[in-house]
């Protein structure tokens, strides 16, 4: 199908870029880009296609973190193994959190609450059990090598990044042309009506809380390979929930390159403002914010959207009909 031919360009385009620089900005511009990225393809997973928006997915994030690093420090694991299992812990408690709070009705706001409050429930035990290193954190000692995951150029963490970023775009391409993606986009669109013509709400909001929380939980154990180090701050803080959540919008609810364009585009932006206005105190995020405003405002369907609106849509800030492609 295209898209899938269109993954495969860019993972081809994407990959190769490793080998014709070794520019250390470039290098680390695209490794955090494809990390954002992969948070907002976690959370366009239950908050695009499925209408769930959530406050909390730092929860899944740092579930994901923390199994990444006790494996290797307590239970001996590679990390190549511990990967795995922590996206399986991390889908677990998606899957615990959607049971919860499907099988009572919560959902627009109520379910959004219930994510932040239960991130902040698991940022709270992280720093009373001694497991988690309590406030203190874990740190990951240094081993540098292919087979402990900590390669010694960034080269190595895009290719591993773009593994992951790849496994996410093919789950969304999926979604986008699968039945059970048809379901899901029903239930989003009108629960009720969904259910009339036999499709089961509960099963399929809770399955895309745990692919959902799967894909996050790799980008919590991507983020302990990096830096070496996770606290129950950096672990279920809620910058990290912000961050997944505004790439989504700002690119395109419900898209396949959505995500991307919105991870690269706000990365870019904050680079700008940064270098321009470092040296006036706040005033970076003042036009960060009023450019986030402004997209959202003037591009309801994000900037993946920005080729189907009209100029007066484009003007009201309305939604078009068209095709969220």
């Amino acid at each position: 199908m295209k898209d899938f031919r269109n993954i495969a360009l860019f993972v081809v385009l994407v990959g190769a870029v490793p080998l014709f620089t070794d520019s250390g900005v470039m290098l680390n511009f695209v490794m955090t880009s494809l990390y954002a990225c992969l948070l907002s393809q976690a959370w366009n997973v239950l908050g695009g296609f499925g209408g769930q928006f959530s406050f909390g997915h730092a929860l899944f994030f740092g579930t994901g973190a923390y199994v990444q690093a006790i494996a290797q420090m307590q239970w001996d694991l590679s990390p190549w193994v511990a990967l795995p299992v922590a996206m399986v812990f991390a889908a677990g408690v998606g899957a615990f959190v959607g049971a919860a709070s499907f099988r009572y009705g919560l959902k627009g706001s109520y379910f959004a609450l219930v994510t932040l409050a239960f991130a902040e429930v698991f940022r709270i035990l992280a720093t009373s059990v001694p497991f988690t290193g309590a406030g203190v954190g874990l740190m990951l000692p240094l081993k540098e090598s292919v087979a402990n995951m900590q390669f010694g150029s960034r080269a190595g963490f895009i290719w591993l990044m773009l593994g992951l970023v790849t496994l996410a775009l093919c789950i969304t391409a999926w979604l986008r042309h699968s039945r059970f993606g048809a379901y899901l986009q029903a239930v989003r669109d009108n629960e009720d009506a969904a259910r009339a013509i036999g499709v089961n709400p509960f099963s399929v909001k809770l399955i895309a809380t745990v692919l959902s929380g799967g894909l996050m939980g790799a980008g919590g154990a991507f983020y302990v390979q990096v830096f070496q180090y996770i606290d129950p701050g950096i672990a279920f803080g809620s910058h990290t929930s912000v961050e997944a959540l505004v790439g989504a919008i700002v690119g395109g609810l419900g898209t396949l390159w959505g995500p991307l364009l919105g991870a690269v585009s706000l990365h870019i932006l904050a680079d700008v403002t940064r270098n321009l206005f470092g040296q006036l105190p706040g005033i970076n995020m003042v036009i960060y914010g009023v450019v986030l405003i402004v997209i959202v405002m003037f591009l309801p369907r994000g900037i993946a959207g920005l080729g189907t609106i009209t100029p007066l849509q484009w003007l009201r800030g309305s939604k078009s009909d068209g095709d969220k492609s």
